[in-house]
């Protein structure tokens, strides 16, 4: 393996889309999802091990399911990540912290603020994933009576980026004088006043902070549909990717890659990164026994929910036995439902089956030995279907300390994954360049 393309892997740390039992696995901590000593513990270990990131999803509403699942769901209570990843900043000294903010539900200023601070408090380590927002529950906290429709989200989302860039760019990199003899702070004609008035968003600037250290935090994204995939190309610099089988992966990897150009984007400044769900065990059947062991956990109330949040209708009058029938256009996550659609087609997989696999988890999935995972994340990475891997565990702390204890030792021992940092910021870690001031050379 050519020593120039490594893996890089990153850490899920929230239970949306995650294994719904994960909670309940015998000796794994319940309340890992709002624990901060657990989460400190977890990032440390990670950090340890040379991750390049811990990802903070998030969410701005309960899930819109069932109360008959809700109840079941850990997904109802968390910390907000823009509290929590400051605080696991000065805690930590490497790893990259990338927290999830809506466009849809938030205001550019705030996002800007917010971000740039976390990229100074942690000393360049800052990612914000963009995202619209697929819980329609959320518009009902925010004002509105029902969510924006997908390709007005969209939009917006593409206004609010070059917004929030814009903000970050208010100051010239030197533009802090603090010069105590003359008492000059800052020098003016090194501050933009950005002035944005847009279709959507109208915001004046200057950001009150100076620019961040990596000149913008990463920026991630996770929407598979077509107007995810073309956000992403315009946008992205990290990508939640998409994709349960290899071929489907390598489509993905190579059409969002090929609308770089055509951005006047450079395709290497992109790292795409599938989420996989990854089962360990000292032999192939002890992993098998206990991906068993929590897919047996998983309820049936929690099941047939889920499949109803994945597809964006209600799936509880659906014959279990039956196909899954014609599902209507979503205005909710469409990847999401398209993948579940796929996945029935190709199957032939009856409601009560996808309602278990999707109760349990849905996605790629690698379980076995180190070996066996570590020979599969080789595939995948030769065969461009990927630049790594945004790791979920399927309970922790056991399922975390096999993938680091386990598994990075077999990466690294193949040449796979890096022994230590390089670099201190995200963007070090990531191979990214540092982008360039719009309004200062």
């Amino acid at each position: 393996m050519s020593q120039d393309r490594q893996l890089h892997l990153g850490a899920f740390m929230r239970p949306i889309g995650i294994h719904t039992a994960w909670w309940r696995y015998p000796g794994g901590y319940p309340d890992a999802n709002f624990n901060f000593e657990h989460l400190a513990h977890f990032a440390r270990r990670l950090e340890a091990a040379k991750f390049d990131a811990f990802f903070m999803a998030d969410h701005l509403a309960v899930m819109n399911m069932p109360m008959a699942a809700l109840r079941r769901s850990a997904t109802v209570t968390s910390f907000d990540p823009l509290t929590l990843l400051p605080a696991l900043a000065v805690l930590t000294e490497r790893i990259g912290l990338i927290a999830t903010a809506s466009t849809t539900y938030n205001e550019p200023y705030h996002v800007a603020r917010k971000f740039a601070s976390l990229d100074h408090i942690s000393k360049g380590r800052a990612g914000w994933n963009l995202v619209t927002s697929g819980n329609p529950d959320e518009a009902l906290n925010f004002g509105r009576d029902a969510h924006l429709d997908h390709a007005t989200r969209y939009a917006r989302a593409r206004e609010f980026f070059d917004v929030v860039t814009g903000l970050w760019d208010s100051f010239a990199d030197d533009a802090f004088r603090m010069d105590a003899e003359s008492g000059l702070f800052f020098e003016t004609e090194k501050m933009h006043v950005l002035d944005h008035r847009g279709d959507f968003l109208k915001v004046k600037g200057p950001l009150n902070i100076a620019r961040p250290v990596q000149g913008w935090p990463v920026i991630v994204q996770a929407g598979a549909s077509e107007a995810g995939r073309q956000i992403a190309a315009e946008t992205a610099e990290m990508v939640f990717g998409s994709g349960s089988t290899l071929e489907a992966a390598q489509a993905f990897y190579a059409d969002v890659k090929s609308r770089m150009p055509a951005a006047g984007r450079d395709p290497e400044h992109l790292k795409i990164l599938p989420g996989c769900f990854v089962v360990l065990g000292e032999t192939e059947a002890e992993a098998r026994a206990k991906k068993a062991r929590l897919d047996d956990l998983v309820h049936p109330d929690s099941g047939l929910a889920n499949l109803s949040v994945r597809l964006g209708v209600d799936a509880s009058g659906f014959d279990l036995d039956a196909p899954l029938p014609g599902i209507p256009e979503t205005n909710a996550s469409k990847s999401g439902q398209a993948q579940i659609v796929d996945y029935a087609h190709r199957t032939g997989a009856t409601v009560r089956e996808l309602a278990r696999k999707v109760g349990g988890y849905g996605g790629l999935q690698m379980v076995g030995t180190a070996s066996q995972v570590a020979d599969r994340m080789e595939e995948w990475l030769e065969g461009r279907a990927c630049d790594g891997f945004n790791v979920m565990f399927p309970f922790v702390p056991e399922g975390l300390d096999d993938v680091v204890d386990r598994l990075v030792p077999e990466l690294q021992r193949r040449g796979l994954f890096r022994r230590d940092y390089a670099g201190t910021t995200l963007r070090d870690h990531l191979g990214l360049p540092r982008p360039g001031n719009r309004f200062f050379a």
